[in-house]
């Protein structure tokens, strides 16, 4: 259920107006729908119905304290990808025997502190890492849990920055090498082999791709199990996409389909059930990504011969998927006008041509003073924020009917000199 909508041509996040909250709270600012974030986590974990099935949000995508903390308390586990991850997962009430551990460059210094944390189980992404691990587990008496990473050689056709299933790609070891890498695991002291992971992308649409993903992963723990070897759980990773309009007029009605986790699961446990083994689901940007915005004020409106400018207060620092991905945010005002709709690029302030959150945009008109929002900035948003060209990072807050909650402070420049 979507949790944004005009109310009187005044945009709302559940019962608040958001310009009322960008002038309480300041801007560049993050809002985000927690009703919204329940709603989409239950509608994933529903999807596994009574199939033996974790949960294990993706805190790349938003790692904010209280994200995680009503994650925890929805039951969810936690997908980590560095030490830093990791500690805000436990500090958030995140079991540690529901954290699963990826990154293909885990430090000696992250693997001691995950294995003595008790994780639920390291996704190995090389044969050089299971070597380390191995060694640091014998050294402090301890078995890692371990599930291999293996590359499916899979291409999702979306952005090359975020394909991680390809053979090019850095992750994981190739399904073709793996076996012999999951016999070695299993002979080492060190290591409990508890399962098989897999992750093809990020921002997917078609379930084809999952559905001749879980193929091959039928195959290869089919094998496993043949050889002897007991695998426990199946990680099917994340990955699942949402909805970025970026083909309907920005005061259109029209929605476009983006598969439900339901149909995901349904695609997946069609082919994995019959090994029997655990599922674990890595969500993310389907969590969050369209449960969040950020409202910038317009500072400026100028022009350049044929351009026209609308000069916010947020930009790449705030939120660099535009510049770093050409990705496309719907971007809309606060307060509906009835004026004519006009081609303009939306920059903000950074010393970066790249620094824009929109080109060549179809908006009605705005003066100095107005607020536009960045839709569906809930994943990758904050999480990508920067301080570049010395610009403290925005102020989040959350929205939960009538309720407004600061959870994360505006950055102050007194606090890089602490």
């Amino acid at each position: 259920m979507n949790r944004f909508e005009y109310r009187q041509n005044a945009l709302y996040c559940e019962d608040i107006k958001l310009e009322d909250l960008a002038k309480k709270y300041g801007t560049p600012l993050y809002v985000y729908s927690k009703n919204m974030i329940i709603d989409k986590f239950k509608a994933a974990d529903a999807a596994f119905g009574s199939t033996d099935h974790i949960i294990c949000y993706a805190m790349k995508a938003n790692a904010n304290l209280e994200i995680l903390r009503l994650m925890a308390s929805l039951g969810a586990g936690g997908d980590v990808v560095s030490g830093g991850e990791l500690y805000l997962a436990l500090k958030a009430g995140i079991p540690a025997n529901k954290i699963v551990y990826a990154s293909v460059g885990k430090t000696d210094e992250e693997i001691q502190f995950a294995l003595e944390s008790g994780i639920r189980a390291f996704n190995i992404e090389s044969e050089p890492e299971l070597q380390v691990v191995n060694d640091i587990a014998r050294q402090l008496g301890k078995k890692a849990p371990a599930a291999i990473r293996v590359n499916p050689d899979i291409d999702v056709h979306g952005h090359p920055y975020i394909s991680t299933g390809k053979s090019i790609n850095k992750f994981g070891i190739d399904i073709e090498a793996a076996f012999d890498v999951f016999k070695k695991a299993d002979s080492m002291s060190g290591i409990d082999v508890m399962g098989v992971h897999c992750h093809i992308g990020s921002q997917i649409l078609n379930l084809d791709y999952f559905d001749a993903t879980a193929k091959k992963l039928f195959d290869f723990v089919t094998k496993l199990k043949n050889s002897g070897i007991n695998i426990h759980h199946i990680d099917i990773g994340g990955g699942l996409g949402v909805h970025y309009p970026d083909v309907i007029p920005e005061f259109s009605e029209e929605k476009t389909e983006v598969p439900p986790p339901a149909q995901l699961a349904e695609i997946v446990l069609n082919v994995l059930k019959p090994l029997n083994c655990e599922i674990v689901f890595e969500p993310g940007r389907s969590i969050v990504g369209e449960a969040g915005l950020l409202i910038g004020r317009v500072n400026y409106v100028k022009f350049s011969r044929d351009t026209k400018f609308i000069v916010v207060d947020a930009g790449m620092n705030d939120l660099i998927r535009p510049s770093l991905y050409q990705a496309y945010h719907q971007i809309v005002p606060l307060n509906k006008t009835d004026g004519k709709l006009e081609r303009a690029d939306v920059v903000g302030p950074i010393c970066e041509t790249g620094d824009f959150l929109a080109k060549d945009r179809n908006l009605p008109p705005v003066q100095r003073g107005d607020y536009l929002a960045m839709m569906t900035a809930g994943a990758y948003g904050y999480a990508l924020a920067s301080n570049y060209n010395s610009r403290p990072r925005p102020a989040e807050i959350w929205v939960d009917g009538d309720r407004d909650e600061l959870i994360r402070e505006r950055e102050k420049v007194e606090d890089w000199t602490r």
